[in-house]
């Protein structure tokens, strides 16, 4: 029972510990103050959140030590007041004995009274008479002082039961905190690790900017040494040898993607897009549609000449296409994205578009791809169709009107990659029916050139 008392009035120091170590706000860290001032790194901002939370879980931890001394302190607190509760039971017990022996006393003179009745005179009953009251108000002063202390003692159990079920209820709270801090350890350790793998991230990062850097740094080095050498050869040929120099395909640009001087004849010196990374070097786009708001529903001058902008959505003009591929053989690649972001890719070993006259007609060569089909066999041998120069096969109506862009329409098609975005710009596949598309490219590379 003692020991039950003991550690009642322990755990409720210890949770009145508790409750004035939670009342206490979080100090500022100075030291993590100058860490947010140094640290110059772009991924700070997505690594100060879990700094945040390791000072949160240091205070807790220093918390948690300042109770476990504060417990130790009350424990020894506890003791002293154990020690005096035990001396005070001692006094009950030593008053309960003396009150016991006036007890005896006070009988043992009632009967030695009676036994004396027939001897002694009055005057010694008076006496014994009034030695009894003394006795007695003696034994009736104990007997309030040991109510007294039975009252006290009654108190301080009272006082004790309250205590222990303030104990035990600090001792759940106590292992609350415990799991709590474990779990803390533990998430502790998950963000050092995204920590650690975020730094080495940002290190590989640094290296491939640097990387890209040289790279660069290379690629204008060689850039100013061929300006340089152009200018040397500007002094010492004439227009038409110059002329001559200017290549007529991407491919002498090799891995090189981005705006280059194509010059072709029949048109003179003119810019095209060249691409490397889609299906290998070489390529030049003559159509894209990468989510850009140009407007393809124009008339049949304007898709001629070419519009657009190589940043975004375009086409290359029909004049330029059919003069380029009138060189030699060129195949065409096509590259979609759809809704989803899957992509597709298809082949064809031959394209050329005729001349004007012809209406810049479209010829296709054998088609392969990859999980498509080919959507574009139902346009062969059409010629192109605007909303204002109508080469479709439909006989009352515009294809180029109804679908708002021109293509090689036949009564329409399968596939228009001009069209606007939504339902019409799409891929028509015999498994996949309609592909919406959100992603569109057409590329064209001399074929026996590459076999060389």
């Amino acid at each position: 029972m003692g020991r039950i008392k003991f550690n009642g009035v322990f755990l409720l120091m210890v949770l009145q510990i508790f409750l004035v170590a939670t009342t206490t706000g979080d100090e500022t860290c100075e030291s993590d103050r100058k860490m947010e001032e140094q640290c110059r790194f772009h991924n700070y901002k997505t690594v100060k959140p879990l700094l945040d939370y390791f000072r949160q879980v240091r205070n807790e931890l220093e918390q948690s030590e300042t109770k476990e001394k504060q417990i130790s302190e009350l424990n020894s607190d506890l003791m002293e007041k154990y020690h005096e509760i035990v001396r005070i039971h001692e006094t009950f017990v030593k008053e309960a004995a003396l009150l016991n022996e006036y007890k005896n006393k006070v009988i043992k003179g009632e009967n030695d009274l009676q036994l004396c009745q027939n001897k002694v005179d009055e005057s010694e009953i008076n006496s014994q008479q009034n030695i009894i009251l003394k006795l007695k108000e003696q034994l009736t002063d104990k007997s309030i002082n040991l109510e007294k202390c039975q009252v006290q003692l009654k108190s301080l159990n009272s006082r004790l039961i309250v205590k222990d079920e303030n104990i035990k209820r600090l001792i759940e709270n106590i292992q609350n905190n415990t799991e709590h801090q474990e779990t803390l350890e533990l998430e502790l350790e998950k963000s050092k690790s995204i920590i650690i793998k975020h730094e080495n991230d940002d290190q590989l990062c640094r290296l491939e900017n640097n990387k890209l850097n040289r790279i660069s740094e290379n690629i204008r080095e060689e850039q100013k040494k061929m300006q340089l050498k152009l200018k040397d050869c500007e002094t010492k040929l004439s227009q038409s040898e110059l002329d001559k120099l200017i290549p007529t395909t991407c491919i002498p640009f090799g891995e090189y993607s981005g705006v280059n001087q194509l010059n072709v004849s029949g048109i003179g010196l003119f810019n095209v897009l060249c691409d490397s990374q889609l299906a290998g070097p070489g390529w030049i786009v003559i159509q894209q549609r990468v989510g850009g708001n140009e407007n393809f529903s124009r008339d049949w001058a304007t898709y001629r000449k070419g519009f657009g902008s190589f940043g975004s959505d375009f086409f290359l003009g029909l004049e330029k296409i059919h003069r380029i591929t009138s060189l030699q053989h060129f195949e065409l690649y096509i590259h979609l994205v759809d809704e989803d972001g899957r992509t597709y890719n298809g082949r064809y070993d031959y394209f050329k578009i005729s001349d004007e006259h012809n209406g810049y007609a479209l010829r296709l060569g054998e088609f392969t791809g990859t999980f498509i089909e080919d959507g574009m066999r139902y346009n062969n041998n059409m010629k192109f169709t605007t909303f204002d120069r109508d080469n479709d096969k439909v006989d009352n109506g515009n294809c180029a009107y109804r679908y708002e862009s021109g293509w090689w329409y036949s009564a329409c098609s399968n596939c228009n990659l001009n069209a606007p975005y939504g339902l019409y710009l799409r891929w028509w596949d015999l498994h996949f029916n309609n592909i919406l598309l959100k992603e569109v490219k057409m590329l064209i590379r001399p074929k026996e050139a590459m076999k060389k």
